[in-house]
């Protein structure tokens, strides 16, 4: 059952326009339909009451399963239907000068929550082997006074076997801003529930068959919550399929290898802000925080590989290595 939005009907429609390389992208109103080697691959939330931060929702593997959770867009049995501000993939941050963009749910009554808001989309780009969006936000306070601009580019590849998008984020203050040490932040996909790890509270059906492992061979939410590495991968199968979903952190982002939020129940996030949040004892000494002075940017880059079979089989740390030498 859907909860009204309409983006993905428009996307499906839009399947019937003629293709426009390996690498198409359409704008409607609130969202832009991203398809590949004439299949849909993903949908970018851009506005719209219920959006309160840009997020894609689906992503789909190379043969066409959905691998992000579906609540709360679409009502679907055996999914866990918490967390409605945890939307497809999405980067956010839970405090900044004491604002929440990450739990922002548009049906949330706290108060200082945040939204990310679009400016303008600035440039799309269809092609044989790539496409690529760029466009522009608003983070702005409550009240809509405006905190941060933010400036997206991401890449679609195209390629018979994986999904790949790169990102690169550029955020410049506007005013003088703090990103408090924060474990709900960063670079964050949720994940459909055959990647969620076993659970005795899941639903029991569809199976929970999901695996976190990080590029220093730790596995499990237990070994990986709080800890850097390079990339985190998540596999498992959906929908009968062994595959999985990796984010890369590139090298030049500032403090990599990055901290890693995630959750046996389907999150993966990349967070640089935490680093007493990720402290079993909340070292006071420690601080994650993370400020800009009017005018100063912060630009991050990531990666998100959807792949078939495991970690091993589509050699995540042999496609990391490759993107780490990428200018």
């Amino acid at each position: 059952m859907s909860n009204g939005i309409k983006c993905p009907l428009l996307g499906i429609l839009l399947l019937g326009l003629p293709a426009l390389g390996q690498v198409s992208i359409q704008r409607t109103p609130d969202c832009l339909t991203v398809d590949v080697q004439g299949k849909p691959f993903t949908v970018l939330y851009i506005a719209g009451s219920e959006t309160t931060k840009p997020y894609f929702q689906p992503v789909r593997s190379a043969s066409g399963i959905i691998v992000t959770r579906r609540y709360p867009m679409e009502i679907v049995e055996g999914e866990r239907h918490d967390l409605p501000h945890q939307r497809g993939l999405w980067f956010s941050h839970g405090d900044v000068n004491g604002f929440d963009f990450w739990n922002n749910d548009a049906s949330y009554t706290r108060p200082n929550l945040g939204r990310i808001v679009l400016d303008r989309v600035i440039a799309l780009a269809n092609g044989e082997k790539t496409g690529s969006i760029e466009i522009s936000f608003k983070w702005v306070e409550t009240n809509g006074k405006p905190l941060i601009e933010d400036t997206r580019k991401m890449i679609f590849y195209s390629d018979p076997a994986f999904r790949i998008i790169d990102f690169e984020i550029r955020l410049r203050a506007i005013e003088k801003v703090t990103f408090g040490d924060e474990k709900d932040a960063g670079f964050a996909i949720r994940l459909a529930p055959g990647l969620e790890a076993p659970a005795p509270d899941a639903p029991p059906l569809p199976r929970r068959t999901g695996r976190i492992v990080n590029s220093n061979g730790q596995e499990g939410e237990r070994a990986c919550w709080g800890k850097r590495a390079n990339w985190v991968d998540c596999f498992g199968q959906v929908e009968g399929e062994k595959l999985g979903v990796a984010i890369f952190d590139y090298p030049g982002n500032p403090r990599h290898p990055v901290y890693w939020h995630v959750r046996g129940y389907g999150l993966l996030a990349a967070n640089m802000f935490g680093a007493r949040a990720f402290d079993v004892n909340h070292n006071p000494l420690l601080n994650g925080s993370w400020t800009l002075e009017p005018g100063e940017v912060l630009t991050l880059r990531y990666r998100v590989v959807v792949h078939p079979g495991d970690y091993r089989t589509a050699n995540i740390a042999g496609l990391y290595e490759k993107y780490a030498r990428t200018k």
